[in-house]
């Protein structure tokens, strides 16, 4: 029997129920091979009886695919633009509605510093201006065991390398190499597993209706082929209000079908706003 790729992905969905199948092919055959040299494997075959002999493979695997990079404010201009203007301008304009709600959903959230790096920028900015808001942050991701760790909320020195000092003091306490975030902003976000091409939803089920002011989807697109794209970016699309804002990766831009309803925003990062309805 030949083994390929496919009895590979086919093997992970029945022990684990991750399903790989729709991310891009390209990219899990290089994470795949990274593997391969670590256990000195030459093929499929070979890796796919080591995964039968070595169940602890299965979530090495699994954290090799699920690409859980992240850190406090990961391009700090986008996180720039975001305090200085897109939620001071929801603070004002829905205090002038009567409107007293934001909503945020980080898709695709990994260890959590995303989701908790806005919720620290909105209680900065209610500190301020002395304000409420009731702010609700949806942090979504594919990996129970990684959304697990961003409940925790303890990080090592390399996750808050760009925090800035009095922010770092102000919310974070540290014990030895970790630094544990305070329940003043663990306490602002909502976790939960939701798997972006989930045909029955386009919007995490804990949210009820989506109605998003603001989305972050950064760095998550790039990894799933052009037909799955579709399918993320609607759930994306039809998640944010009209005039919300849509945030992406540094190398990804609102697909071509999608283009004439958002506008970027800024020149220093990929901001977008939605414009109008389909």
């Amino acid at each position: 029997m030949d083994y390929n790729l496919e009895h590979i992905l086919n093997c992970l969905y029945k022990k684990s129920g991750f399903d790989f199948s729709g991310y891009c092919i390209s990219i899990i055959e290089s994470l795949i091979s990274h593997r391969f040299n670590i256990i000195n494997c030459n093929d499929y075959k070979t890796y796919f009886n080591y995964l039968q002999e070595n169940p602890d493979e299965f979530n090495i695997l699994i954290d090799e695919l699920t690409i859980n990079v992240s850190r406090f404010f990961r391009n700090t201009l986008t996180f720039e633009y975001i305090a200085k203007h897109i939620l001071p301008m929801f603070l004002f304009s829905k205090e002038s509605h009567k409107n007293n709600s934001f909503r945020v959903w980080s898709a695709g959230c990994s260890k959590g510093e995303e989701p908790y790096s806005i919720a620290i920028l909105i209680n900065e900015l209610l500190e301020k201006e002395k304000k409420n808001c009731d702010a609700r942050i949806f942090a979504t991701d594919i990996d129970r065991k990684i959304l697990k760790k961003a409940q925790n909320a303890i990080y090592p020195v390399e996750s808050i390398e760009n925090i800035k000092y009095k922010l770092l003091k102000k919310y974070f306490t540290r014990k030895g190499e970790y630094f544990f975030l305070k329940p003043v902003i663990k306490d602002m976000v909502s976790f939960s597993i939701f798997d972006l091409l989930y045909k029955k939803s386009f919007a995490p089920p804990e949210s009820i209706f989506g109605a998003f002011d603001m989305v972050l989807c950064r760095n998550v697109l790039i990894y799933f082929s052009k037909e799955n794209q579709e399918i993320i970016f609607e759930k994306l699309y039809r998640s944010l209000l009209r005039n919300g804002y849509l945030i992406l990766g540094e190398t990804e831009v609102p697909l071509t079908k999608y283009q004439q309803y958002f506008t970027k925003v800024s020149d220093c990062c990929h901001i977008y706003q939605k414009l109008q309805e389909a």
